[in-house]
């Protein structure tokens, strides 16, 4: 209550009291942030000492019906106040993307006896409770309830089990100081693949030798009822094997050709980085129609899998091929050196990812390349597979001119890797295939500036081949990547990436200067072909997208749509059925034709779209007929492309 002590004009009263008001809301305003501050999760920081005592951890996954893994683990503990963490920041997927939500049935015990547990106020990944004086260990038991929708983990012919799913582990400690003793139990029959190295068997339960946490965490296991293991193993190297689950026995029979390229991918992945950082390696490969599709990077395994047909439509399937030579790539590239922001100490702690041009947009670069050079790729494919990349770069990416390459380092924690509205302006995750066309431009500037003498193979052999042997963590950063590159030849490189990786509109044009050119022809290629006829492309299907810049999933149905495209000007929206085209009904025969025919006529192109329960017909004022990349040699200069994916010896 304002109380005056002396008469006052109406006027002033009313200052005095909005003085007031406004000095409360401030102190109000104070005292809301400092309650802010004051919440704060209650879980212990790690610190870099041993957790006392060995965890077992016993995981049946044996329900191959309904997809239920049931997880019990012995922890020694003292008595206390302790918090056990439920992983939260997956390496590989580079965003806080551990599945809490399928965590269920959780019980602590101690001597037979329950113990509550209560989950922290502000952090949903973490669980308290106090452990009674004189107790020496406690058992924890929980279900995963796995995707059952369709992205499934485990189907009744196999699995895919990532430790960090069926896991807790205690805070306050780095994962690399937590021992834990796992073991699993398979359903009958099965067998599995894993870099986990076996103490003994039992029936169908599998023990493994102890092992750190932030190395089981990295060591997932694939498992399946038609299992086959190939020796990848190069002379004189480490082992490496490709474990191969699979729909049916005939998916797994692979040809002497198939062999020989998959065995050539190891070779040239040792040739080119000097080095390997792994004890033995694991291919984790699934083919299969119904388990998810996966690729992700483990040190000494990598997480793969495509369609069941993968050997015997092998003709027909080259899209995605270069998925085993970029996730063995990762085994030298951000499992070894790691860029320093990524580097955590244990899996509740945020990841920082803006060096990911360099951890995955090399890697993808890599990627290509090895899978060239192995022979998995003809050069013809190569440089389709590149083309398409390209003409994303050149004609399909307005978003650079509010957001930079190293901004949609963001992108997994933003978006958690879900489909986004109008791509080539929101953008996701471009510094994969952005990424890579900047490393070509790298590797050719090198090529020029050393007459041929050096290029990024130098680079790769200097900055991932150090260490030969070794498989712990070397962290890097923006200047050790410009110091490494001004090893190979001196050049304002910082400049360089700069302007390409923190700049508005980069300039991602690496195919100038290999000695090729980009051009677009009313006919696509091969590989482009086989790409837009896969049943699940990668992102996104690329059939219209450099014509009236619309890209088609099945039934008419518009997964995306270019930003300021012919189709976007004329009001097309993502997520629209299309009907019709020039009053046909829609197939994409039909939408092929109608472009073709309106580069000879001065009418728009018709389509009947169905949106949202309604219809309404739009017109695209669009005359440039077919248009897709392809790559053709500029005569008279260095043929660097060339050179780039030949063998190594």
């Amino acid at each position: 209550m304002f109380v005056a002590s002396s008469p006052r004009s109406p006027s002033g009263a009313r200052c005095t009291l909005v003085r007031l008001v406004v000095a409360i809301s401030m102190a109000l305003a104070i005292g809301s942030v400092c309650a802010q501050e004051l919440r704060t999760d209650q879980v212990p920081l790690p610190q870099d000492t041993p957790y006392p005592g060995t965890i077992a951890i016993h995981v049946d996954a044996s329900d191959t019906v309904q997809g239920i893994f049931r997880v019990h683990e012995t922890i020694p503990v003292k008595s206390g106040a302790l918090t056990l963490l439920y992983p939260q920041w997956i390496p590989g997927d580079h965003s806080p993307s551990g599945p809490i939500a399928m965590l269920a049935g959780l019980k602590l015990s101690g001597n037979g006896k329950p113990l509550m547990w209560k989950r922290d106020k502000y952090n949903v990944f973490a669980f308290h409770l106090d452990v009674p004086t004189g107790l020496s260990s406690i058992d924890v038991d929980f279900q995963y309830l796995s995707d059952r929708s369709g992205d499934f983990d485990i189907t009744d012919r196999m699995m895919d089990m990532e430790w960090s799913k069926v896991s807790l582990y205690p805070a306050g400690y780095f994962s690399r100081g937590i021992t834990f003793v796992p073991s699993v139990t398979l359903a009958h029959g099965w067998q599995l693949g894993t870099a986990l190295e076996t103490t003994s068997e039992s029936g169908d339960t599998t023990t493994f030798k102890p092992v750190t946490f932030n190395n089981l965490v990295d060591s997932p296991i694939y498992a399946g009822q038609y299992f086959k293991r190939v020796d990848l193993t190069p002379a004189g190297g480490a082992p490496v094997h490709l474990d191969i689950v699979a729909d049916a026995p005939k998916y797994l029979e692979m040809t002497p050709e198939q062999l020989k390229v998959h065995r050539a991918l190891v070779t040239q992945a040792i040739t080119l980085f000097g080095s390997h950082h792994y004890d033995h390696y694991d291919f984790l490969f699934s083919l299969s129609d119904q388990l998810g599709g996966n690729g992700t990077e483990h040190h000494q395994s990598s997480e793969d899998g495509l369609g069941a047909d993968y050997f015997t439509a092998w003709s027909e399937n080259a899209p995605d091929r270069d998925l085993l030579a970029h996730e063995y790539t990762h085994s030298w590239n951000g499992k070894f050196r790691r860029p320093a922001d990524l580097w955590t100490p244990n899996f509740n702690v945020p990841m920082g990812d803006s060096l990911l041009w360099v951890y995955e947009g090399q890697t993808q670069y890599w990627g290509f390349v090895l899978t060239a050079r192995s022979g998995m790729w003809t050069p013809q494919q190569f440089r389709d597979a590149l083309a398409m990349t390209a003409a994303n770069y050149e004609r399909n990416r307005a978003g650079f001119a509010w957001r930079t390459l190293e901004d949609t380092t963001n992108d997994p924690t933003a978006a958690h890797r879900s489909g986004l509205p109008y791509r080539s302006w929101q953008m996701s995750e471009d510094y994969y295939s952005g990424g890579q066309m900047m490393w070509l431009e790298v590797d050719s500037k090198l090529r020029a500036l050393t007459n041929d003498r050096k290029s990024l193979d130098d680079f790769a052999h200097a900055f991932f081949g150090v260490d030969n042997g070794s498989y712990v963590t070397k962290t890097y950063t923006f200047d050790d990547v410009v110091a490494a590159l001004n090893g190979v030849a001196p050049y304002d490189w910082a400049s360089f990436l700069h302007a390409r990786v923190d700049a508005l509109n980069p300039p991602l044009n690496g195919i100038d200067g290999t000695g090729w050119k980009l051009v677009y022809t009313d006919k696509e290629s091969d590989y482009e072909k086989q790409y837009n006829s896969q049943p699940e492309p990668p992102r996104h299907l690329y059939n219209f997208t450099w014509s009236i810049g619309l890209t088609m999933a099945d039934k008419g149905l518009i997964n995306d749509v270019n930003w300021n495209g012919a189709a976007f000007k004329a009001g097309v929206s993502s997520g629209a059925t299309l009907i019709a085209v020039n009053g046909q009904d829609y197939s994409s025969d039909v939408l092929k034709e109608a472009i073709t025919a309106a580069k000879d006529s001065q009418s728009p192109i018709q389509l009947l779209l169905n949106y949202q329960g309604g219809f309404r017909t739009v017109s695209v004022d669009y005359h440039g007929g077919l248009q897709y990349p392809h790559l053709v040699r500029v005569e008279g200069t260095p043929d660097y492309l060339s050179q780039i994916i030949a063998a190594r010896k």
